[in-house]
């Protein structure tokens, strides 16, 4: 990773995950797409059609690109859609970095520095972009992509040059990153995971849309969300989320690009996420964990003209 940025560079890394638009980034029309075949399987009978009907009636219709995973402990439920598609990361690699952080500082036999601490909640609870740039030249290229080696994220690929909104990820890593943070593992400390689910349950409520939309009462969330716009692909919208209680013990993964706005990306993970939620954990009440904002957007500053 280079130590100076060019302006373009600064500019780009600035907008990256927030709801404003890139300098001379174009509107893209969203691409059409046929309707998407889904592959579920399910230790319980009759869950799996189920989530593959249900999901593929969501995306019915749906102009954009989209990836889905799933993956419920206690019924040994998955599902996927372009599980190994690549895409443009947007802020969802916030939670990789703080990953990376705990996982080195594991190694090191560290706790993590009051500046740490303070950089890594407003990285995944405000999405803070800086915080995140101030991390990602801390922890250096070698160290990230040492981590992925050892959570065996091997299809993703870190942003060059400080482009940490770049890095490439697909459905099957970020699924994998999940459930290092959910489960006891030999990559991430009890500390480290319940660290990072501490913070992930923490996300301002501007940003608690996405995945959490149509999680029942008693089910504990936790989120991160990315979006981006850029010159091809339009709107880039992605999130990833954890769940727990009811019985379950749940992650979904939504990945999406070709979106015209994103607000229509919103509406097509918001779509899948209450079609995953109502199959999962059946329920009367009408109250949901979150209630998804109308209009999610990241609190930073302008970004520059030029």
């Amino acid at each position: 990773m280079t130590h100076r940025m060019s302006r373009r560079a600064r500019v780009l890394c600035a907008s990256l995950g927030a709801g404003v638009l890139i300098p001379l980034v174009a509107s893209a029309a969203p691409a059409a797409a046929a309707t998407p075949t889904v592959a579920c399987t399910s230790g319980k009978t009759g869950l799996a059609a189920k989530l593959q009907k249900d999901i593929t009636a969501a995306l019915a219709g749906r102009k954009g690109t989209v990836a889905v995973g799933l993956y419920d402990r206690s019924t040994n439920t998955t599902c996927s859609l372009r599980a190994t598609s690549a895409y443009d990361s947007a802020s969802v690699v916030k939670v990789t970095v703080l990953a990376t952080l705990l996982w080195d500082a594991k190694k090191h036999n560290r706790y993590l520095t009051s500046r740490e601490v303070s950089l890594t909640t407003a990285m995944i609870t405000k999405s803070d972009n800086n915080a995140t740039s101030a991390l990602w030249k801390q922890l250096g290229l070698t160290k990230i992509k040492g981590f992925l080696t050892a959570a065996g994220m091997t299809r993703t690929k870190p942003g060059a040059n400080g482009y940490w909104g770049l890095t490439q990820i697909t459905v099957q890593d970020e699924q994998k990153l999940l459930k290092l943070v959910t489960a006891k593992n030999a990559v991430l400390s009890d500390n480290s995971r319940a660290y990072i689910l501490k913070l992930m349950g923490k996300v301002i409520s501007s940003q608690r849309w996405g995945t959490p939309a149509g999680a029942p009462s008693g089910v504990s969330v936790h989120v991160k969300n990315g979006w981006l716009q850029r010159a091809t692909h339009g709107w880039r919208i992605h999130s990833v989320g954890t769940f727990n209680g009811r019985g379950h013990d749940y992650m979904i993964t939504v990945l999406t690009q070709d979106n015209s706005t994103m607000s229509y990306g919103v509406t097509t993970i918001q779509n899948v996420a209450k079609a995953i939620h109502k199959d999962l954990v059946p329920t009367t009440t009408a109250k949901t964990a979150y209630v998804p904002t109308s209009t999610p957007q990241e609190v930073m500053p302008a970004v520059p003209a030029s």
